[in-house]
């Protein structure tokens, strides 16, 4: 499984790795902090500014890692099921 960094800018304006990305970041990339932390994407809380190339860099990650979602069993299924 591949990794993702954040990146900050620095006071000087040089781009640095940061700790993880920001709660605004994740919001905006479409995910959250317990999605994060299940996917071991670094966290950190203390930050609080959002950069685009950083949301850019988790939508991207998130779409080639995300797992399909699990297909719910509806009415009709769960009466087959119940029948057996």
């Amino acid at each position: 499984m591949t990794t993702v960094k954040a990146e900050v800018t620095s006071p000087r304006h040089k781009q640095r790795e940061g700790r993880g990305f920001s709660r605004s970041e994740l919001k905006e990339a479409g995910s959250d902090r317990t999605e994060a932390l299940r996917l071991k994407i670094p966290f950190d809380e203390k930050r609080k500014t959002v950069h685009a190339e950083n949301v850019e860099a988790l939508k991207a990650f998130l779409s080639a890692n995300r797992p399909p979602p699990k297909p719910n069993a509806g009415k009709s299924e769960r009466k087959r099921k119940a029948k057996r």
